[in-house]
């Protein structure tokens, strides 16, 4: 097979198949490791108030593949971003205690404004 180098070779993307029974798995914490060779995700699911978290996905990349999967992250986070608005990212207190704060108490009602 001979390539024109007048004419760029030009990749499809793939069709991608699930199986019907494929479950889908909340996760809002990820343990990243890593290798010279691959890159090892670990998505898990942390309980509040709980002290361990259940890992209920691993993935292994390349690096090459990791480097990609950054780019189209960031590019899906902006178009999510520009539709939707800026995702806030708390500044002071971690994530966790962001996202596992207790609720906040309820507000009593003023002498001014009696509850009905």
């Amino acid at each position: 097979m001979t390539i024109n180098p007048a004419r760029p070779v030009v990749a499809q993307s793939p069709s991608i198949e699930s199986p019907n029974d494929l479950e889908a798995a909340y996760v809002n914490l990820v343990r990243i490791a890593h290798t010279p060779s691959e890159l090892v995700f670990d998505f898990a699911y942390l309980m509040p108030g709980s002290a361990s978290a259940r890992v209920r996905s691993r993935i292994v990349m390349s690096p090459l593949g990791a480097k990609l999967f950054y780019r189209a992250l960031a590019e899906n986070l902006a178009k999510y971003e520009a539709s939707f608005g800026e995702i806030k990212v708390p500044g002071e207190s971690s994530l966790a205690d962001y996202l596992f704060r207790p609720p906040a108490p309820p507000i009593p009602p003023s002498p001014d404004h009696p509850k009905e």
